[in-house]
């Protein structure tokens, strides 16, 4: 998939293997940080990525599972839980305009 326009992006999923933990905190902060910019954020198991999520945050090792669970959708895989710098980028892309690459 090619990648989704800044202003295109609606839903933000932060997915994970069993909810809780880390990726919880990852999506608070990301709520926070994109509180003005009109995205939802939610936090969602890595199999229930729901259909109408335009991009899925998510620990690299689990990128193949969320892209066999949500097919042609952008991933941002990421590293670190705070401060990763794909998730930076992300955040300053949808705050800035730009396109957000799969």
């Amino acid at each position: 998939m090619a990648g989704i326009d800044s202003k295109d992006i609606r839903k933000l999923i932060v997915a994970c293997d069993a909810g809780m933990g880390s990726s919880v905190m990852l999506a608070s902060q990301l709520k926070k940080q994109l509180k003005d910019t009109g995205v939802t954020v939610e936090h969602t198991p890595v199999n229930n990525i729901p259909e109408d999520a335009d991009v899925i945050v998510c620990h690299s090792g689990l990128a193949a599972r969320a892209r066999a669970a949500a097919p042609g959708k952008v991933l941002i895989p990421f590293q670190i839980f705070l401060g990763d710098p794909a998730v930076t980028k992300l955040v300053n892309t949808i705050k800035n305009g730009g396109t957000v690459d799969a």
